[in-house]
């Protein structure tokens, strides 16, 4: 029998990782002809008008009350997903969150996005009563799992990996005879992406021949563009000029839809990933890249030292441009290199793209209910 799926969410429009993470896994559940059926309590700052028509409800974080709609709308489902990150809920470390979960009658997967290392006292004691209140918790990284059970109070039979998805993307493109190489990174930008390594990684590579382009695809953060506007873009564009890179570096700040981002990533000889976090488990970007089958280079985040062990990317020290720039130049100068590199990503491929992803929640919903009508029994 088809399950439902009730998502606690922030949901497109908004411009997120979480967002775009619930769209897509929605539709890998509801693809044609499955049956399943699937609905969206949307996380929001203030009430906005949804032309989505899977958007059921609304959790506003400014108000201290709306938690019981919320439940009651989840309460509909067969089985709800709920996101976890702290900045997307309202109260303190996103506790609003436990007033949600503390209503909801149906089994709850929590899907932990971030894991701190080192978290106050309060993420610490927010993090494990989300988990208390769940069915089952999900991780999308082993580093995240072993964070979670060796970091908290958790009950680990609870712990599940199932890897950040990706779509469905073509080979990767061929480069035509003297045609510059392409670097790319891509996502919304703001300060801790370590563009400005990136930058000055540049200097180290331009003199290959034809000159690399190095493309920065991807809109300002809307919540760093509330408070800051434009800097930081123009802080990097500014650095391009002092470096002396400027006809190397590229910003394409305007909204990319879904075929245009495909085009450009399958333009792409490598893609980098300069990202200044020591605490990031998942990367969406990431997954996206090995996927289509690109070499990364990026720096050792816990995701990517573990989706790259096998050789599908090449991982540098945080803050280090002349790691990163002799990283780039053997990628793109090393005969071989990136073909191995290639070769790896599409051999890991398949279990990362969304059909897959999909099915694996597919499992652990039937699991869970399973387990429920034992117990009920």
């Amino acid at each position: 029998m088809p399950i439902s799926y009730g998502f606690l969410s922030t949901y497109p429009p908004t411009q997120c990782g979480l967002a775009t993470f619930t769209s897509a896994l929605l539709r890998g559940l509801t693809r044609a002809g499955s049956g399943v059926s699937a609905g969206v309590v949307r996380v929001v700052d203030s009430p906005v008008m949804s032309s989505s028509p899977e958007v059921v409800a609304q959790l506003r974080t400014r108000s201290t009350r709306g938690h019981g709609v919320a439940a009651e709308a989840l309460n509909t489902f067969d089985v709800a997903v709920v996101q976890h990150e702290y900045g997307i809920y309202g109260g303190q470390d996103g506790d609003q969150v436990l007033s949600v979960l503390d209503e909801v009658r149906v089994p709850v997967v929590v899907v932990a996005h971030t894991v701190l290392a080192r978290p106050t006292s309060h993420q610490r004691q927010v993090l494990e009563q989300v988990t208390r209140a769940a069915a089952a918790v999900v991780t999308m990284t082993h580093a995240a799992r072993d964070r979670l059970v060796n970091g908290y109070t958790v009950n680990a039979d609870k712990v599940v990996v199932i890897p950040h998805g990706a779509p469905v993307r073509s080979g990767p493109y061929l480069r035509l005879p003297g045609q510059r190489p392409l670097i790319l990174t891509w996502g919304l930008l703001g300060p801790g992406k370590g563009i400005e390594w990136a930058i000055d990684a540049m200097h180290h590579v331009r003199r290959v021949t034809p000159s690399p382009a190095y493309i920065v695809a991807g809109q300002t953060h809307p919540r760093v563009r509330q408070l800051h506007g434009e800097t930081y873009r123009l802080h990097l564009a500014e650095r391009a000029r002092i470096v002396g890179v400027t006809n190397n570096v590229r910003f394409e700040g305007a909204y990319m839809d879904e075929p245009s981002l495909t085009r450009l990533i399958r333009r792409a000889d490598v893609v980098l990933l300069p990202y200044d976090s020591r605490e990031q488990v998942t990367s969406g970007v990431l997954v996206e890249a090995v996927a289509a089958g690109i070499p990364v280079v990026a720096t050792a985040f816990p995701h990517a030292t573990e989706l790259l062990s096998g050789g599908a990317g090449l991982v540098v020290p945080h803050g280090d441009s002349a790691a990163i720039g002799a990283a780039l130049l053997r990628v793109l100068t090393e005969p071989g290199l990136a073909q191995q590199m290639s070769t790896e990503a599409s051999r890991l491929s398949p279990t990362l793209l969304w059909p897959a992803v999909a099915a694996r929640y597919q499992s652990l919903a039937a699991e869970l209910l399973a387990n429920r009508t034992v117990a009920l029994g």
